[in-house]
């Protein structure tokens, strides 16, 4: 006979596993502005501390920096927990694919059994990866996907369907109340200029007058999701009573050919390059974009902002930081770019 859930009193505090990455620190500054005690929890593997500058001097934010594949500590009571701890850049998940699957599994086991000792409810960020070079578009959440489990890009993608398996399983065996969202890609300020992800490369590229590079024939799709639509999406998922007991796609339906994307940026930054196209990677997905019907029923949530308001947000915030850094007369920093409200609000306003 399973045994449930323990109930712990409330405490109206939230983990945030990952918290001061690019999606993380939203979060954190989301839960707060709701009223919530936030406790942060980051390996700084890929989280940058000025992601969390913001918050600093919150009485209500505390950070623990720990990796979720360790044991974490016994002393943590919280109500909520988000799992947002996995690098989500080709780049960085494949630097150390060992420790990102790890990071997948230990760190989704660790946090199910804090989840499960507290009667806690737990988000688990997962990603579009799960399903592949798919074969069905748009993807639903039925769908199984398309996955190379050999390839190179397995360790995140494999890590990830393994963790949704953990997920349900605790779900069943121990009734811990775990939602699941499959995360598509997501953009805005604060994505580091390293991460390799298209937007960040095209963005950074455009301003600084390089060629703008494009992998393979630039006609494989993607759709990006603008990083506070989908922070909400995120926040309506755990706050909602009733458990969806099955994975909800969270990512903008508007769909973008590479090459369609890369002509935006040229417009909205006013730059001169020219697209160069090199080979396309391993494993990279021909099709990419959200079936989000169970999202706005279930949730109540579809994305608001347009991907033109988004990238104009996205290159104020960037140019301002790299406008900063040449009067500093330093290159632009790989980490530690800072949130500057301003300019988002005049690129979307």
């Amino acid at each position: 006979m399973p045994r449930k859930a323990r109930r712990s009193p409330a405490t109206n505090a939230v983990l945030v596993a990952g918290g001061a990455g690019f999606l993380g620190s939203y979060l954190c500054e989301r839960l707060i502005g709701e009223g919530w005690r936030v406790v942060c929890l980051d390996s700084f593997r890929t989280g940058a501390s000025e992601n969390l500058r913001p918050l600093e001097r919150e009485p209500r934010f505390s950070l623990i920096e720990a990796d979720v594949c360790e044991p974490l500590p016994s002393s943590i009571k919280v109500d909520r927990i988000f799992n947002l701890a996995c690098p989500a850049s080709p780049r960085h998940y494949q630097a150390d694919p060992i420790h990102t699957l790890l990071t997948s599994v230990l760190g989704a086991r660790n946090l199910l059994d804090l989840a499960r000792a507290n009667g806690a409810r737990l988000v688990q960020a997962s990603t579009s990866e799960v399903y592949g070079d798919p074969d069905q578009h748009p993807q639903r959440e039925t769908y199984w996907g398309n996955v190379n489990p050999i390839g190179i890009r397995a360790c995140y993608d494999e890590g990830k369907r393994a963790a949704e398996t953990l997920c349900f399983d605790y779900m069943r065996q121990h009734e811990v109340d775990v939602r699941v969202a499959r995360i598509f890609n997501t953009y805005g300020p604060r994505m580091r200029p390293d991460d390799g992800r298209i937007v960040s490369n095209l963005i950074v590229q455009a301003l600084k007058g390089r060629p703008l590079t494009v992998y393979g024939t630039g006609e494989q799709t993607r759709s990006f999701c603008f990083v506070t639509d989908l922070i909400d999406g995120l926040y309506r998922l755990m706050d909602i009573e009733a458990n969806p007991r099955a994975p909800i796609n969270i990512g903008n339906p508007e769909e973008y050919t590479i090459n369609e994307l890369a002509r935006l940026v040229t417009e909205l930054t006013g730059s001169a390059s020219p697209i160069v196209y090199e080979p396309l990677p391993s494993d990279d997905p021909q099709w990419r974009r959200p079936d989000i019907t169970s999202a706005r029923t279930v949730l109540g949530w579809s994305p608001s902002t347009s991907v033109r308001q988004g990238l104009a947000a996205t290159i104020a915030w960037f140019n301002a930081a790299n406008a900063e850094e040449r009067e500093r007369g330093l290159a632009l920093r790989p980490m530690g770019l800072t949130f500057r409200t301003p300019a988002i609000a005049g690129a979307l306003g």
